[in-house]
């Protein structure tokens, strides 16, 4: 059920230690929210010089309130915090919201009292949020204790940052966004991200959930949070294009970046994760509107080509699918449209729209009402004529003729869209237009760009109604217990590793000599692999010879390749049939943050040249793991091309899911992968395999 935060967003009383008159004070901005509602619950103010703040009488300690507070807000200078923390705790406090910074921000030192602080709380049986926060406020239970107001509304807002935090606020007015909750979350001492996660879960008031991030903890409990929470996730976070603490030993380690990780732990969790605080805005005004559906075909409908373009561009940009319109969907239109009208995809009205409003409203009826349509988005001038000053539309008091129909049009567009909920977005040169205002009060999302758009409607679909993020998330596979730690991460001990799991490798056999390396011939035929050990990059130092036909050519490959390289020991391998294959590469690197982070993708030589990769939290069932290779670039190499035949996918899939499945047993391992794993009509080999364990 996760913590009881009770105390944190409706206690019974309140304190404000450190509260001042002086303006310039967070002491005296946090004090004047509070007395907000002074009706709601006892507000106590306390300043060690007594005397009054903000016209009330303000207590020098809080033992000279004389009765218990359970939520206490500290600002006082750091060298009075821990006194401050003791005296709460000793008033029967049971949460403590900490504005007072200089702890783990400014170093060691103050990690170590930070950390102190924490402990004494938790075992009192208290709650805190901070230190180094800037407040907290919940609008369902008036509790105001923060710098500033935050409009009412369903979404909990929980922020590194207080200026972010008033930008979203700001941007989000003109939507109609508010605010269940907000939440500074601080240096996250104790209540962390994922404990508020859990609870604004819970919270009924709340509908979504808006995260501002730069420091997740456990990423990993972050991500499992969202995908339990039953409401959409929407995440901004910084940092994303950085590279990840990895060692870089491997491809994988390599090729893998925050923003990868950050990116597949938010997919596989069903969060919204946005860039800035407008695509933030953008996508919560869509979550707050309309129905949502498991579709992304979407018909573009527009009064202009330009617009019209332009709109499919940036719905294909959002990762939505623009197909053209089946011939019964165009046969509906053209009943409704003149002749001129375009009804391929997208739609365009090609000036009717001047000639007759209402044809707006037609169209959006027959494209919601399309069995091959599960979005629309309509963009262009829709809201100018009631909105023009002496154009086309008339006056600018709306009162025209075409001013009129158009605000019929809208009221007939939000009668269709009752009786066909589908996701529908506008964008309008117009958003603020009469007819516009018709449409948004009914929950149709209105912008003024084209790409923000397009934005929300990408958040409208691809989800089914219920879910984190709108979808319905399947919960992400947990870390297996444990297994007995890798101590050898030699080639041999990691295919014995991964062979134990199920992993299919080549017959292969280690050698040190060429009495071994004969022995070894002797016992599987050719054509044979000779690969050169520890080497970091075997195929880049020459370190591998392919298609040795026979024991002689063995030989030979072995003498050139150790006086070359003197490597101390070698695999001999039987050769494997690589007609009608395709390499993959298959790894696993453990992020600090988010545990274990899978990469499937092409494979081989070249996979850091060409980068065709993909990835996801470990580990990855079977059936992730397929939706994964089909994602690639490359993926029509998988069917067969140029007359050669398909491969079995579904045994690189198993493949994949008992790879990452040791990689996640293993926590000793840092980066654990298998290039090439080629993949054949009749099932999957792993050729290559390499571990790098974690240096403490």
């Amino acid at each position: 059920m996760g913590r009881d935060l009770t105390a944190l967003f409706d206690p019974a009383s309140v304190a404000v230690v450190g509260a001042s008159d002086d303006p310039a004070k967070y002491g005296h901005a946090v004090a004047s929210q509070a007395l907000r509602a002074p009706g709601r619950r006892p507000v106590h103010l306390v300043n060690r010089r007594g005397g009054t703040v903000l016209g009330r009488t303000a207590a020098t300690s809080l033992s000279a309130i004389g009765e218990p507070v359970e939520l206490v807000v500290i600002s006082v200078p750091g060298a009075g915090f821990e006194a401050a923390v003791d005296d709460a705790l000793a008033c029967g406090a049971k949460a403590v919201v900490a504005i007072t910074a200089g702890f783990a921000e400014a170093g060691p030192a103050g990690l170590a009292r930070q950390r102190a602080v924490a402990d004494r709380v938790r075992a009192a049986g208290a709650v805190l949020v901070g230190p180094n926060c800037l407040g907290i406020a919940d609008n369902t239970t008036e509790l105001y204790l923060a710098s500033d107001r935050f409009a009412p509304g369903g979404v909990a807002l929980l922020s590194q940052s207080g200026n972010l935090a008033l930008e979203l606020q700001l941007r989000g007015e003109p939507y109609g966004l508010g605010f269940s909750r907000f939440v500074s979350l601080g240096n996250q001492a104790d209540v962390t991200l994922v404990d508020l996660v859990e609870d604004c879960a819970r919270h009924r008031a709340t509908s979504a959930i808006a995260v501002y991030a730069e420091d997740f903890g456990d990423g990993r409990a972050f991500a499992t949070a969202a995908a339990a929470a039953g409401k959409p996730v929407v995440l901004l976070t910084a940092g994303r294009g950085s590279a990840s603490a990895r060692s870089a030993q491997s491809h994988t380690g390599a090729l893998t970046t925050s923003a990868d990780v950050v990116a597949a732990a938010c997919r596989d969790a069903g969060v919204e994760l946005v860039r800035t605080p407008r695509e933030m805005t953008v996508v919560l005004a869509a979550l707050a509107a309309g129905p949502r559906t498991s579709g992304r075909r979407t018909a573009v409908f527009t009064d202009g080509g330009g617009h019209g373009a332009v709109a499919a561009d940036a719905a294909e940009d959002a990762g939505l699918d623009v197909p053209e319109l089946d011939a019964a969907t165009q046969d509906g239109l053209r009943g409704v449209l003149w002749e001129q009208s375009s009804v391929g995809n997208p739609v365009d009205l090609a000036g009717m729209g001047e000639q007759r409003p209402l044809s707006y409203a037609d169209a959006v009826g027959e494209l919601l009402a399309a069995d091959g349509v599960d979005a629309v988005l309509m963009t262009g001038y829709f809201g100018g004529y009631a909105a023009s000053e002496g154009g086309l539309g008339g006056g600018a008091d709306g009162g025209s003729v075409l001013a009129e129909g158009e605000t019929r049009a809208a009221k007939e567009i939000v009668a269709h869209l009752a009786a066909v909920p589908k996701p529908l977005v506008v964008q309008s040169m117009y958003p603020r237009s009469a007819s516009c205002r018709v449409l948004a009060e009914a929950g149709v999302p209105v912008f003024a760009a084209t790409e923000d758009a397009a934005r929300a409607l990408a958040a409208m679909t691809g989800r089914v109604s219920s879910g984190a993020g709108g979808g319905a998330v399947a919960p992400l596979p947990p870390l297996p217990p444990a297994a007995a730690p890798l101590r050898d991460p030699g080639y041999h001990a990691v295919r014995a590793l991964l062979a134990g799991a199920g992993v299919p490798f080549p017959a292969a056999r280690e050698v040190t000599d060429e009495a071994g390396l004969l022995a070894a011939a002797a016992e599987f035929d050719g054509p044979y692999v000779l690969k050169a050990l520890h080497l970091l990059h075997k195929s880049d130092a020459g370190g591998v010879a392919l298609r040795l036909a026979d024991r002689d050519a063995l030989l030979a490959a072995y003498r050139e390749m150790h006086g070359r390289l003197g490597a101390p020991a070698y695999s001999v391998e039987a050769m494997a049939d690589l007609t009608d294959g395709v390499e993959l590469i298959v790894g696993v690197n453990r992020d600090p943050r988010f545990g274990p982070v899978a990469m499937v993708g092409l494979g081989g030589v070249l996979t850091e040249t060409l980068r065709d990769v993909a990835f996801a939290l470990a580990p990855v069932p079977a059936g992730r793991a397929a939706e994964l290779l089909r994602s690639l670039r490359s993926a029509a190499l998988l069917d067969g091309v140029r007359g050669r035949p398909a491969l079995d996918v579904a045994a690189a899939a198993a493949a994949v899911e008992r790879i990452t499945a040791v990689a996640a047993a293993h926590p000793e391992i840092a980066e654990l992968e298998v290039n090439p794993l080629l993949v054949r009509p009749d099932g999957a080999l792993a050729l290559d395999a390499r571990a790098v364990l974690d240096t403490p």
